[in-house]
């Protein structure tokens, strides 16, 4: 019988980030802009985000199994679960998992329907479809190139617009110019997580994001599309005056700093560097996230118009 503890490795917990961030951003716009919000779809939402993450990383570790099983510089943040280069979980098994999963998240999605939210299969398609796109042919783009754009589009677009239909219960009023940042952060955290895969990803021919542009470039343009993206707070909160915005980057770009002098020499062989630039960087992605959604929360219950 499976250990419990390989099932959890195989689920990521760290990877809930990437999915509860956009969730709770989708809701913080819907509480701005209707002035309602309620615990028990706040709960429904983490649930589905719950299934959105299943699917994802059981998928991505089948698909990826052959390089993961060459990877020697991965870390907590890339490289899959490692259940199957560990021996811990048998292929089929992760298959069956991965399976029983986006069929728990398609009941679900029809639960929530018939529950007054008839576009949630849409939403569950789509994230599935992404998912598709990012791991299997035709497209396949984790290795033909680009999956950056999946990336973005699902936790910079889909999610939050999910996070939003699920809690408010309609799209009516959603800001759109709030995802353009959003799908900046979501192409940068493909990035980040492909950088300590990029020799393994180099030797099995995927086609990643530092394995095109280089690992060094991968890097600069990880740090200038936060920066591009901390400068558009304006587009997630409308008015919002240049203090405030300086406010809200600051905290951001003082984490982001830290990851600078790392530039130079952070390749994947040095892991430990490595590990570092991708931490300090994904975490002032994550905090700009949370910042923008406590803004969009205080907004609110301050009676500003969102």
């Amino acid at each position: 019988m499976t250990a419990p503890a390989a099932w959890i490795q195989a689920a990521r917990p760290l990877a809930q980030i990437n999915i509860a961030l956009p969730l709770l951003f989708g809701q913080a716009l819907a509480f701005a802009a209707l002035g309602r919000f309620s615990v028990g779809w706040l709960y429904l939402t983490s649930m589905f985000g719950l299934l959105v993450q299943l699917v994802i990383v059981f998928v991505n570790d089948f698909a990826d199994r052959e390089t993961d099983a060459l990877n020697r510089t991965f870390s907590r943040f890339s490289g899959g679960s490692r259940v199957l280069p560990e021996g811990k979980l048998a292929p089929p098994m992760l298959r069956r998992a991965a399976l029983a999963a986006l069929a728990a998240l398609a009941l679900m999605s029809v639960g929530l329907a018939l529950g007054g939210r008839p576009w949630t299969p849409a939403l569950a398609l789509a994230a599935a479809l992404l998912v598709w796109a990012y791991n299997h042919p035709p497209l396949r783009l984790a290795y033909t190139g680009h999956a950056e754009l999946v990336q973005g589009l699902g936790t910079g677009v889909v999610l939050p617009l999910a996070g939003y239909y699920l809690q408010a219960g309609t799209l009516a009023s959603f800001h759109w110019p709030a995802l353009a940042p959003m799908l900046l952060l979501g192409y940068t955290g493909n990035i980040l997580t492909a950088l300590p895969d990029a020799p393994s990803d180099r030797a099995s021919g995927k086609l990643s994001y530092p394995v095109r542009r280089g690992q060094w470039l991968a890097r600069r343009h990880a740090l200038e599309l936060l920066a591009m993206s901390a400068a558009m707070s304006g587009q997630v909160l409308p008015g919002l005056p240049t203090w405030g915005a300086a406010l809200l980057a600051a905290p951001v770009f003082a984490l982001a700093a830290l990851a600078v002098p790392l530039l130079g020499s952070a390749d994947a062989e040095n892991r430990p560097e490595c590990e570092r630039f991708v931490l300090l960087t994904a975490s002032a992605a994550h905090l700009l996230v949370l910042l923008w959604t406590l803004a969009l929360v205080l907004r609110s219950l301050l009676g500003a118009s969102p």
